[in-house]
């Protein structure tokens, strides 16, 4: 079993945070974010958020500290990456949202009811 972890550098809620990941399946990468007490509220599609207190406890179970250009690496070869609006949380499917920065290129937004 081996997992990826990249340096937390990524910020948001106050704090920074690391993203966890397996090259293997998502079974592996439940199993390891559990072991290490991670939320599965954390997971986020294809990889754990994981704080930055708790990175040095992903490495010392056994995670791989590599870069976050190489995790996205990892996700794309293994077959396990999802890109973000394609699912998000616990894999559940993302409602579409209104385009706000490019109002030619979104699609449209679905009709109002009545």
């Amino acid at each position: 079993m081996t997992l990826y972890i990249d340096p937390p550098t990524w910020p948001g809620h106050g704090r920074l945070w690391s993203h966890l990941v397996s090259d293997v399946s998502y079974d592996e990468l439940h199993l390891f974010a559990a072991g290490l007490g991670v939320s599965r509220r954390a997971f986020d599609g294809d990889h754990y958020d994981v704080p930055s207190h708790r990175y040095a406890d992903a490495v010392a179970a056994g995670a791989v500290e590599v870069s976050s250009r190489e995790v996205v690496r990892l996700l794309r070869s293994s077959g396990l990456r999802r890109p973000k609006g394609l699912l998000s949380g616990a894999g559940r499917a993302a409602a579409p949202r209104p385009c706000r920065v490019r109002p030619g290129r979104c699609a449209p937004p679905p009709p109002s009811p009545g």
